[in-house]
């Protein structure tokens, strides 16, 4: 049995966190969801998960109606659903693989969005297992497909391929530096964009950013990852330089940083989600430059951030809870984890 992408050691082993493959489908016979009737909404996600069903893959369906907030919330925080997706007014449905490595969202800006996410650098990995799935939902329906174009897509950026292949990246020392504002210009003009730690329309949390193509069409599948990949190859070395000049020419200020992070960790009482998310980063660092020197908690760093988030907090606790409530459980959560 495979465990989640966020429990797995390699999504602490370096800047990379985490690989994630998105295919855009629509079937043929249904208008794009921007004109969809709430009627051929719920014919259309009936019958796309029948041939989820039909494909012999096990996967667990949720009403995206059905869902409470709190719910919502976390299938957001471990990247299952987009936020587009779960505010959504028409109807729709999220299926999900026992490991919740793989998910698929049901009308969506497309009918069908299959997403794959695998810990560390496995891109091919994560290609591979969302093509199998895409391949078994076409023996039982008929995709838009046009011979020159490829796949047809609500947004054109992704007509094509339909591919969108993105990493999740942690670039303490660049943002530090400010030298990712020197690095964007040049990362998008090479068709690659950096955006937050939920995608599109997001901030960063924790120094944790998304790197993912912006075009698909007239590219291969190939074409899209090899690209990502030598940009991302570059992003990162240009994060290794950053920590070498820390390391050399303000290390007492690093260690200092990375102990007084810890420190809150373990003593504080009531904690924000921000400031959290910014002590768990320098912890992180702390790991991989060795200057942390103690002992690494059970659950991966990564994880940790995740489950200190407004939805999985209210779902550990079982009801809503108010802010301060919550930097309250949130203290309380990491002291547990690191003494």
């Amino acid at each position: 049995m495979t465990i989640p992408w966020y429990q797995d050691s390699i999504s602490d082993a370096g800047q990379i966190l985490s690989s994630r493959v998105r295919l855009a489908r629509n079937i043929k016979k249904y208008r794009f969801q921007q004109k969809l009737t709430p009627q051929d909404a719920v014919q259309m996600v009936q019958e796309a998960a029948s041939a989820v069903t039909r494909a012999g893959t096990r996967f667990h369906q949720m009403d995206l109606q059905a869902l409470g907030e709190t719910e919502q919330k976390v299938f957001q925080e471990k990247h299952i659903a987009s936020p587009e997706f779960l505010r959504g007014e028409l109807p729709g449905s999220l299926l999900i693989s026992e490991d919740q490595n793989i998910s698929i969202m049901l009308n969506e800006e497309d009918h069908i969005r299959i997403q794959s996410i695998q810990a560390g650098d496995r891109l091919a990995d994560s290609l591979v297992l969302a093509s199998q799935i895409d391949d078994l939902i076409e023996e039982s329906v008929e995709f838009a497909f046009h011979p020159e174009y490829g796949y047809l897509t609500a947004c054109p950026t992704n007509t094509g391929t339909g591919l969108r292949a993105s990493f999740m990246i942690h670039l303490p020392c660049l943002e530090r530096s400010n030298l990712l504002k020197k690095l964007l210009p040049m990362i998008s003009k090479l068709g690659i964009t950096l955006r937050g730690i939920y995608g599109e329309g997001t901030a960063p949390m924790g120094s944790i950013y998304q790197i993912s193509n912006q075009t698909t069409l007239g590219k291969s599948e190939d074409d899209i990852i090899q690209g990502l990949q030598s940009v991302t190859k570059t992003v990162i070395e240009q994060e290794n330089q950053a920590m070498d000049k820390l390391l050399t020419t303000h290390r007492d200020d690093t260690e200092n940083n990375i102990y007084r992070a810890y420190g809150n960790l373990v003593y504080s009482r009531k904690i924000t989600a921000k400031e959290a998310m910014d002590n768990l980063s320098q912890i992180r660092l702390g790991y991989m430059t060795g200057l942390l020197d103690k002992p690494k908690p059970a659950k991966q760093i990564y994880q940790i951030m995740m489950e200190i988030q407004p939805g999985h907090l209210m779902r550990i606790a079982g009801y809503e809870m108010t802010e301060a409530e919550r930097d309250t459980t949130r203290a309380k959560y990491l002291r547990e984890i690191f003494q």
